[in-house]
């Protein structure tokens, strides 16, 4: 029998199965960033209390890791209901969503992550339930079916999505408390988190590390408290501390540059550069080429290349642009801007 006392094995099962929970903000105080939005719930929820009523259904969209779940989370804490979750792929049938809907209590939250995966039958189901909280099932086939209406409890649905464009309009116009768009955190947002997570692993971050991991991480909280906890891994192996000296070699080791670019995004740039010329190429020739799926390329790499201005859709596909050359170290060439045309 081991002899760790309760303390010690709650430590460890928090910074290896539930790290990721941990790090996650509890309070509206630790949310950072987003401010606008934060403005926006605020109001809506306080109005909702003040008429002892759910609030409305919200969606929230943008790239991933920004902080759609942990927004969720927080509505079900602020508002102190209790919140189911699910996720659009994972409701394959009507009687899925309606085993999830009719076992809500009065008040309860649903937070659908990825409901632009949601079947399109499924969504018409969904309609009526969140405009007049019933639910309509149909039961047998042919000349012998019959609807049956179903009365639902007051319940708010949250969702978070990274295509909002896989939405169906129907469906997005029925989010009445609003549909909220996530932006790119700053740097300094992004090291006040780092700093805030570095406190909760219990790591102590000296000569700007924070800075370093936070110009690094894509703009994105998710990938700034990946890149923290690989430090901190490097630092604890080395027996070094955790200095900006130590991130620039542990971030190394990932194949991270400075710009955060990943070895993924840096054999996309020279593809387009050495293979098409710089381009422009079509995205399915471009990732025939890489060997990697459109959708990887789509929705991984370039959101960051072009945020970074190194490439540029075109009519005719993707370029290389002149930022794209420079940071490969190549010259560009002369006839550059009849190619971003």
């Amino acid at each position: 029998m081991s002899s760790k006392n309760t303390k010690e094995i709650k430590e460890e099962v928090n910074d290896t199965g539930y790290l990721d929970q941990e790090l996650r903000p509890s309070r509206w105080e630790d949310y950072i960033g987003q401010q606008n939005i934060k403005n926006n719930l605020e109001i809506l929820l306080k109005a909702a209390k003040e008429r002892n009523t759910p609030p409305e259904h919200i969606l929230f969209y943008g790239p991933p890791g920004l902080g759609k779940t942990t927004l969720a989370h927080l509505i079900s804490k602020e508002t102190g209901r209790n919140m189911k979750i699910t996720s659009g792929p994972a409701i394959e049938k009507v009687g899925d969503l309606a085993s999830i809907l009719t076992n809500l209590a009065s008040g309860d939250i649903l937070f659908i992550d990825e409901i632009h995966r949601l079947n399109k039958t499924i969504e018409e189901v969904l309609y009526p339930a969140m405009e007049s909280g019933t639910l309509d099932i149909i039961i047998g086939k042919g000349p012998s079916a019959r609807t049956i209406q179903l009365e639902l409890p007051p319940f708010t649905l949250l969702a978070a999505t990274t295509r909002v464009a896989g939405v169906s309009s129907p469906l997005r116009s029925r989010f009445s408390g609003g549909v909220f768009r996530l932006e790119f955190y700053t740097d300094k947002e992004l090291e006040e988190i780092i700093k805030r997570s570095a406190k909760i692993l219990g790591v102590d971050l000296k000569d700007g590390a924070e800075k370093e991991i936070a110009k690094r991480s894509r703009h994105t909280p998710r990938t700034a408290n990946y890149f923290l906890k690989r430090a901190r891994d490097f630092a604890q192996v080395s027996k070094r501390s955790l200095d900006k000296k130590s991130v620039e070699e542990a971030l190394s080791l990932l194949g991270v540059d400075e710009s955060g670019l990943t070895p993924s995004d840096r054999k996309l740039l020279e593809t387009i550069a050495h293979k098409f010329s710089g381009g422009p190429v079509g995205l399915s020739t471009l990732a025939a080429a890489l060997s990697e799926e459109e959708a990887t390329i789509e929705e991984f790499n370039e959101p960051y290349l072009l945020q970074l201005g190194l490439i540029e859709r075109t009519s005719r596909g993707r370029a290389l642009t002149q930022n794209g050359y420079k940071h490969l170290g190549l010259s560009a060439p002369k006839n550059i801007q009849e190619k971003l045309l």
